[in-house]
């Protein structure tokens, strides 16, 4: 793989688009970029799966709960698990607590095509890298104006859904790329869609992005148990299921984002001295004591 220092990093490259589309489309205005972090993950070109995924992680935390277990007989319980409640990781990039995160699949983002697509319909006559932009607007969308999670849909039979995207809403997407792009912003801006992944490599020497140091693991919403004392107590008749969670960072900042190297089959960390320029990446102060102890609390 190439050290080439001509590198493009993808996602440097969107965050960048990302912050001027929401200064340019009104219906996204309540976007914040600084609460927005967008990285990474590997996505092999032609395989099945989303090319990009928008990811709330300003959720409060959850009333406490539990799993169980029923008799498929008599229907009663048998087993059930340790009561526990579900948070949000803590990210903080320069002292910031990130609220959303979206993650671009590489390098099956780069090489999506619009024709065939379910959003071909809404644009006419128009390049096929289109599609690209669409996709990074579509991710922005699904960030909730309140702040409440994922976009809320209404479905086929009233009912609200973040995973259905709506009667309407590939075609508001298709409206607010057409908005963007008839406020002229700078080609120069989005001028790296109009390339394919092996493209973009012969042009740049190779391809590079942002992704976690957990890699391929990112910040995901993590269930913790209650304390012993406030477990409530167990019937007699039911059996304690213990439940096996995987360790993973509950707390982040930008010294846990490092940057990969992105090829068709494989990725590899860069070295220090390739990484990310300041002025790109956000080199902010990380968070002090008080405000890592404000975001601890928080979570409790």
């Amino acid at each position: 793989m190439t050290s080439d220092a001509r590198m493009i990093n993808y996602t440097e490259r969107i965050s960048l688009l990302a912050r001027d589309i929401v200064s340019r489309v009104p219906r996204l205005s309540y976007i914040d970029p600084e609460e927005l972090l967008i990285f990474a993950r590997y996505g092999r070109t032609g395989a099945e799966g989303a090319f990009a995924t928008c990811h709330c992680i300003s959720l409060p935390p959850t009333d406490p709960g539990y799993y169980y277990w029923r008799d498929r007989q008599s229907g009663l319980i048998t087993r059930r698990s340790h009561w526990f409640v579900t948070k949000s990781p803590a990210v903080f990039v320069g002292g910031t607590r990130i609220q959303y995160l979206v993650s671009f699949a590489l390098p099956r983002f780069c090489d999506q095509v619009l024709r065939g697509s379910r959003k071909e319909q809404f644009y006419r006559q128009v390049p096929g890298w289109l599609a690209k932009l669409d996709t990074v607007v579509h991710e922005l969308y699904h960030i909730d104006p309140q702040f409440a999670g994922i976009r809320q849909f209404e479905r086929a039979d009233g009912g609200n859904a973040s995973s259905s995207h709506g009667s309407h809403f590939l075609e508001t997407v298709a409206d607010m790329v057409r908005e963007y792009l008839n406020s002229r912003p700078d080609p120069a801006l989005y001028e790296f869609l109009r390339y394919r992944f092996s493209e973009l490599e012969a042009k740049y020497g190779g391809v590079v992005a942002t992704t976690f140091r957990t890699f391929p693991s990112y910040p995901q919403r993590y269930i913790e148990f209650l304390p012993a004392g406030e477990q409530p107590v167990l019937p007699e008749s039911v059996r304690l299921q213990p439940l096996k969670t995987p360790a993973r960072p509950t707390h982040f900042t930008e010294y846990d984002l490092i940057v990969r190297q992105f090829t068709t089959g494989a990725t590899r960390a860069v070295p220090r001295r390739e990484r990310l320029l300041p002025d790109l990446v956000r080199q902010m102060t990380p968070p002090g004591p008080q405000q890592r102890a404000a975001a601890i609390e928080h979570d409790k």
